[in-house]
């Protein structure tokens, strides 16, 4: 292929960028990235150059990075430089060589297209406000990685977004080599008399897309012949799928999901019969960092009793009654907050300054004050996990002294409570039962009687202020 004209189609076609754009070159020094910088050139493209040096190969690193510095001068061109501790970022995050590299090298260039930090070049310290800022990252992705990414996601199970593969434009990042095989790039690069350098590491099978690059895929193709081709073919058809896919579950959640401040409520009903379940199930919760996995735990939670719930490191999941509600783990932005013993309870921002005590008392003949700010409870009529929510309509009691249940609306007319006063209004529930109206009313059916052999104490208590 004629891998000029195919590259500035392809840009036209994808609609990658603009020839008045300022452009981000990555730039390892390798063929990919030194091809790019020609066609980029020979496009007449307006580029700045950026080298990452990961500090992971001695004094080969250091020569890539000389190598890059020459190339911007054969260009006239602003080469931006970062030296990266790749090991210790490795170490410390819990990551592996590549997924390091990677966080590092595109952390830095997004800042580089939108932060303004300070970075250094071949001439010496600067700050990209010293430059023009750069409308787009563009990188040296092309055809055989895209092959390899699609297989290796594939086996790493990454569901329909991994097989589409890579995308020629995700934000500002763009990569107009896609169209480009590896053989059509080195033979552009050869008939260009253009110079570059090899990263022995490519030739190690130790990183998983080395194994692929090296070992499998040539394993592959001994049987089919055009697997490559093949395995083209069906990206788009992945991407095409993929829309759909989205498609259906923004309908699915259009339907299903009902926000509430920071919260989102899910009939439980409703989603009972949405299919399928679990995919859809799936594409709700992750958004709040669950994993795939508790899918089928959040299904398991249909079926379960009030209180039930799954979390993740940001948010609850948890039933109650015909509901399952996201929450977020941090009190202060949830509307509904899970209590599952003894101790202090957080409340949210509509309890600014105040938190919940509770305690257990071994003496029941004791003589309790009826203060508004304190409920005493017979523990044994108790099931933990309590939940602390707003009151809805519907919702009713049977309040202290009465042997018939009473809507807390009605209640609260006979209180006489305006309008602003029912909207502040929180309950406390035990098993799908009101316990407490916060600062009204017990209900009987919790009281303290002469049988009652624990109490349970629960005050509501202004936290101490430094």
């Amino acid at each position: 292929m004629n891998l000029l004209q195919g590259f500035q189609n392809f840009i036209a076609k994808e609609n990658l960028f603009l020839p008045k754009d300022k452009l981000l070159l990555a730039v390892s020094g390798g063929i990919d990235s030194v091809v790019l910088c020609e066609l980029c050139y020979q496009s007449g493209y307006d580029f700045v150059i950026a080298h990452c040096n990961f500090q992971l190969r001695g004094e080969e690193s250091n020569r890539d990075e000389q190598f890059v510095i020459s190339l911007g001068k054969k260009y006239g061109k602003q080469v931006l430089l970062k030296h990266f501790e790749t090991e210790q970022y490795a170490e410390h995050n819990k990551v592996s060589i590549q997924v390091a590299a990677r966080e590092l090298r595109y952390a830095w260039f997004l800042g580089l297209a939108g932060s303004g930090e300070s970075i250094a070049d071949s001439q010496g310290p600067l700050t990209i406000k010293d430059l023009p800022r750069p409308t787009h990252i563009v990188t040296a992705h092309h055809f055989d990685d895209n092959i390899e990414t699609v297989l290796m996601n594939f086996f790493k199970g990454t569901g329909i977004a991994g097989l589409r593969g890579i995308l020629a434009k995700q934000g500002k990042i763009v990569r107009p080599l896609l169209i480009a095989k590896k053989e059509d790039i080195k033979k552009f690069g050869e008939e260009n008399k253009l110079p570059w350098v090899e990263d022995s590491s490519n030739k190690s099978d130790k990183y998983s897309r080395n194994y692929f690059r090296n070992q499998l895929i040539p394993l592959i193709k001994n049987i089919y012949p055009e697997a490559e081709n093949n395995l083209a073919n069906n990206l788009q058809r992945f991407k095409d799928i993929e829309v759909l896919y989205h498609q259906s579950i923004d309908q699915h959640k259009k339907k299903l999901l009902e926000y509430k401040g920071n919260e989102v409520h899910i009939p439980v009903l409703k989603l009972q019969k949405a299919v399928p379940l679990v995919s859809i199930v799936y594409e709700i919760i992750k958004e709040y960092h669950f994993t795939a996995d508790q899918a089928e735990e959040t299904i398991a939670l249909l079926s379960s009793e009030t209180g039930r719930y799954i979390q993740s490191a940001t948010h609850r999941i948890i039933k109650n009654r015909n509901w399952l509600i996201i929450a977020p783990m941090n009190a202060m932005e949830a509307e509904n907050i899970l209590i599952e013993g003894e101790g202090k309870a957080d409340l949210g921002p509509d309890f600014s300054g105040w938190n919940l005590e509770l305690g257990f008392i071994a003496n029941p003949e004791a003589k309790f004050p009826g203060v508004s700010n304190i409920a005493f409870l017979d523990a044994e009529e108790i099931k933990f996990p309590l939940l602390l929510r707003k009151w809805k309509t519907g919702d009713y009691f049977y309040p202290l002294g009465m042997k018939k249940k009473k809507k807390l609306s009605r209640f609260f007319i006979d209180q006489k409570l305006s309008k602003t006063e029912k909207e502040k209004i929180w309950i406390l529930e035990a098993n799908k039962k009101i316990i407490w109206v916060i600062g009204l009313r017990i209900d009987d059916r919790f009281k303290v009687t002469p049988s009652t052999k624990k109490v349970l104490r629960i005050e509501l208590k202004e936290m101490l202020r430094v």
